[in-house]
């Protein structure tokens, strides 16, 4: 199990200790991956991306979340009604992407799918990551997650934080963020409590499996 440290990323002190680990990774000399993990609304794509601009171009942001499969595939999958849960995403073809930005070809840039909120549907060669970049951030429910095709993540990722968010902040944020995208409230505040919670819990599962935990 690795050591795991504990930063408050409340404070600006330990702000600044996070962004000063994460330059510390893309100062190694080679192409390192920094994964950021969370249950949902913990703030995995914020702290991402605060991250990525204090680097200033020395490193990509490149979200779990690309790899969600299609709404058409999920209904013919019969899976619609739990878009998020690990089925749900193209976790093999994740780990392949994380191979390849691993071992970086210095001829070529990679492109990596988004995900599209407005549309709630992933988006192919969306995000462009340059060879030369030498810190990838990637964020998503489950990098800790060790069985079925999920297992091989965690060992494509030099250092895994997880954020750890109190339970109600975090679940009042998924409501919100539900309601923003066209949900009605009771039916967002159905969904977090049948599909979203249910995440949650595969994703504490890893917990004890990050290299850092940061506190919010």
């Amino acid at each position: 199990m690795p050591r795991m440290d504990i930063v408050d990323g409340m404070t600006t002190g330990g702000r600044a200790a996070l962004t000063d680990r994460a330059r510390a990774l893309a100062d190694t000399g080679r192409r390192r991956i920094l994964g950021i993990v969370g249950p949902p609304g913990a703030g995995k794509s914020t702290l991402a991306d605060r991250l990525v601009d204090a680097l200033d171009g020395r490193a990509a942001l490149v979200p779990m979340d690309g790899f969600h499969l299609a709404a058409a595939e999920l209904d013919r999958l019969g899976r619609a009604d739990r878009k998020g849960a690990p089925d749900t995403f193209d976790a093999a073809g994740y780990a392949a992407l994380l191979r390849r930005l691993r071992d970086p070809d210095p001829a070529h840039t990679v492109y990596a799918p988004a995900f599209d909120r407005s549309l709630e549907e992933p988006v192919a060669g969306a995000l462009p990551v340059p060879p030369d970049v030498p810190l990838v951030v990637t964020e998503g429910n489950y990098l800790l997650l060790d069985d079925g095709p999920w297992a091989p993540v965690r060992g494509l990722l030099d250092e895994v934080w997880f954020l750890d968010l109190d339970r109600e902040v975090r679940v009042r944020r998924l409501i919100d963020r539900h309601v923003r995208h066209g949900r009605p409230r009771s039916r967002a505040q159905e969904w977090v409590a049948r599909s979203d919670e249910a995440n949650a819990r595969l994703v504490e599962r890893g917990r004890d499996r990050a290299d850092l935990i940061v506190r919010l």
